[in-house]
């Protein structure tokens, strides 16, 4: 069985030659726009192409994410983004937005492309479509167990995440930092509203608190046979926003499982400790529910314990170690969460030293008042070792052709590439001659470059000369060559495209989403169009009233789909009745026109967009694609938030989720998710009645 591909992140350069240095198969990073991670250093024009010539040189795979979604104002730099990498050399990229996907598939169709974890692949209906469209790979999304991905039987190359930040909320389907931080999560400006302290209320009483709804890292050193085993394609590690130190740590941690080397992964771990950790779980891969998947007590970097305090001076600590501690550490104290640079450290005696290992005392600059345990945060001395790490090398094999009376020829080749070179004659040697000892230490001699000789073979006649300065220019000439046939560009297919006109007739309907029989059965004479939650209540109804539409349950394996349907998935629609919702995240033209080409009478627009974006997205679509859509806007309601695998708050019907300004978010377990909606409810239903027309217009009945 093949060894899947182990896909490490880098933030910056360093980061990248970490990740290529630790034994990463493949490497992927962002540019400074259009990528999930906006507020990682990400990569300029020049430092990119250098990246793809450093990769490609060790055999490395480079992929950009370019997974946010995009405004139709933003959709040309986007593709000359793509045409840029794509002319460098690139070996994929990752999308989110449909609307991207399906334009650089036809315009560039020699240019690989992956389903970011954004575009929420959770089911097989999600799956066969990229498949049939041409993506090469699928990223899915973290709360699908290993037996679920291995029941999509689908030809597509599957990845998983198997280490890293886990999001709480389906990857694609959070809309919290939109809503609440105006900085989108699909816009790759996530501010972390997991990580923030909330209260769970019911009652008015208080019934937990925390940080309710953080995660730990995700953590699969100890599953590595299974995931081999599982036909995986690819093992990815998130961290973009990690040091070049981890990305080298954790890469050559998980190169060394995949390769089954012998190591101690408990000593590992302790590392992994210090380096960041959340406290880890094997996560819903493995099939852990949400206690073992929930740190409530922490957002942050815990460290590793490593002793107590037992003394507090006025200018000094006094600690216990059970673990070494050194000069420049950092340490936390973990009642009081105040932390401190161990700029001078003391022994028992209160003397300078660079390191303890019993008692030891440390300045007080603080100001820490009672006793209290200590956790390590930071290690100069592993962060050195970590950074002094050996480079890799890429294996060669020379050939030697030395005949007296014909030209030298000296030949490299590695795995793919040859290359051959023919310079002086060889002469009858009149001395000394050359043996064919020096002339296999002077090949040797790969000094800085990234090759290690594995192999030379020498067809050479007796009593030979070669002149060694000769020799050494042919081996830097053909080692130089076969670094630029690594680097080589394939050349690039550019395609000019059509967009047909389609069969698409706008509508005026005032539509409503509800949620029992008494509200469909409210509803039926005053809306032209009604979505109904309960499938039971669909299918007795359907029939009677035209106009109901089932809105099943999101992110199943597979879509529970009627005759009539609100699709809140990538898919194609089970029949020309079919609406699209706002979850799709339409975000731009292309978008629309591709939902509709699939066979959707009706597009939703994403919740995220501006009034002003709104009505230039009308207005350019008509002028690009000669015909009006059929849209739908979310009106009035409460937005769902987040959508979470499980019941992650255990009692949550009538309770509340309460954050430190005193917004108040409801919260529904529906059987199989937990939803979290908006604190207020979203109402532009008059506004969108009095400025859009030949538009539908939508009213959420949830928590209303």
């Amino acid at each position: 069985m093949n060894k899947p591909e182990l896909l490490a992140p880098a933030g910056n350069f360093e980061a990248l030659e970490a990740a290529i240095h630790g034994g990463a198969d493949a490497i992927y990073v962002g540019l400074k726009n259009f990528g999930a991670r906006a507020f990682a250093n990400n990569f300029t024009d020049s430092e990119i192409i250098d990246a793809i010539e450093l990769c490609h040189t060790y055999g490395v795979k480079l992929y950009v994410t370019m997974n946010t979604l995009i405004k139709d104002s933003e959709v040309d730099e986007f593709i000359d983004r793509v045409r840029f990498l794509h002319k460098n050399g690139i070996d994929a990229i990752l999308i989110q937005d449909f609307g991207m996907m399906m334009l650089v598939r036809e315009k560039f169709p020699n240019l690989e492309v992956h389903a970011s974890t954004q575009f929420n692949n959770s089911g097989i209906d999600t799956v066969k479509l990229l498949k049939d469209i041409g993506v090469k790979r699928v990223v899915f999304s973290r709360e699908l167990t290993l037996d679920e991905i291995k029941s999509i039987d689908v030809d597509i190359e599957k990845e998983v995440f198997v280490h890293g930040a886990l999001c709480i909320s389906y990857s694609g389907c959070c809309l919290f930092s939109s809503m609440y931080g105006n900085r989108s999560g699909n816009r790759g400006e996530c501010v972390g509203c997991c990580r923030l302290p909330y209260k769970l209320e019911k009652d008015g009483k208080i019934i937990d608190n925390g940080y309710l709804l953080s995660t730990k890292e995700l953590n699969t050193t100890r599953h590595i046979k299974e995931l081999i085993d599982s036909g995986i394609s690819c093992l990815k590690i998130e961290g973009r926003m990690k040091s070049s130190s981890y990305v080298y740590f954790i890469t050559k941690l998980y190169r060394n499982l995949i390769d089954s080397c012998d190591i101690d992964i408990d000593s590992e771990e302790e590392k992994l400790k210090v380096l960041f950790n959340r406290e880890f779980t094997d996560g819903h891969l493995f099939n852990k529910n949400n206690k073992e998947i929930m740190n409530t007590t922490s957002p942050n970097h815990k460290g590793k314990i490593i002793g107590k305090v037992i003394g507090i001076e006025k200018d000094k600590i006094k600690i216990k170690l059970d673990s070494d501690l050194n000069q420049e550490d950092g340490i936390r104290f973990v009642g009081s969460n105040k932390g401190l640079i161990v700029n001078f450290l003391y022994d028992k005696n209160k003397k300078l030293v660079n390191s303890a290992s019993d008692i030891c005392y440390v300045d007080n600059k603080i100001d820490l008042k009672s006793l209290d345990v200590v956790a390590l945060t930071s290690s100069k001395k592993l962060e050195k070792e970590l950074l002094n790490y050996p480079k890799r090398k890429v294996s060669v094999k020379f050939n030697l052709e030395a005949r007296i009376g014909k030209p030298l020829t000296l030949t490299v080749s590695d795995d793919k590439n040859s290359y051959k070179i023919s310079t002086i004659t060889v002469e009858k040697a009149l001395n000394s001659p050359t043996s064919s000892e020096r002339i296999k230490e002077q090949l040797m001699k790969t000094g800085e470059t990234p090759y290690l000789i594995t192999d030379i073979n020498l067809e050479i006649d007796d009593n030979i000369f070669i002149p060694i300065k000769g020799l050494n220019e042919m081996r830097r000439c053909v080692l130089d060559k076969l670094t630029e046939l690594r680097c080589k560009v394939d050349s690039i297919i550019e395609k000019d495209i059509e967009f047909p006109k389609l069969d698409i007739k706008p509508t005026s309907f005032l539509t409503i989403l509800v949620n029992s029989e008494e509200e469909l059965l409210d509803s039926v004479n005053k809306y032209d169009r009604i979505y109904i939650t309960k499938k039971d209540i669909f299918l007795k109804y359907k029939d009677k009233y035209m106009n109901i539409y089932y809105s099943g349950r999101r992110n199943l394996l597979e879509i529970e789909k009627e005759d009539r349907c609100l699709i809140h998935e990538n898919s194609y629609p089970k029949s020309s009745s079919d609406v699209a919702d706002y979850t799709l995240n339409a975000f731009n033209i292309y978008t629309v026109y591709y939902l509709h080409k699939l066979g959707y009478k009706c597009v939703t627009l994403s919740v995220e967009l501006e009034n002003n974006e709104i009505e230039e997205l009308i207005k350019n679509f008509k002028n690009k694609f000669g015909f009006s859509p059929n849209i739908e806007l979310f009106s009035k309601g409460r937005v769902e938030l987040m959508i979470i695998k499980g019941d992650i708050f255990k009692e949550n019907k009538d309770v509340e989720l309460v954050d430190s300004k005193n917004r108040r978010f409801k919260i529904h377990y529906d059987g199989v998710y937990t939803h979290i909606y908006d604190a207020t409810i979203f109402d532009k239903l008059e506004f969108y009645k009095h400025n859009f027309k030949n538009v539908n217009l939508r009213i959420d009945k949830t928590f209303m």
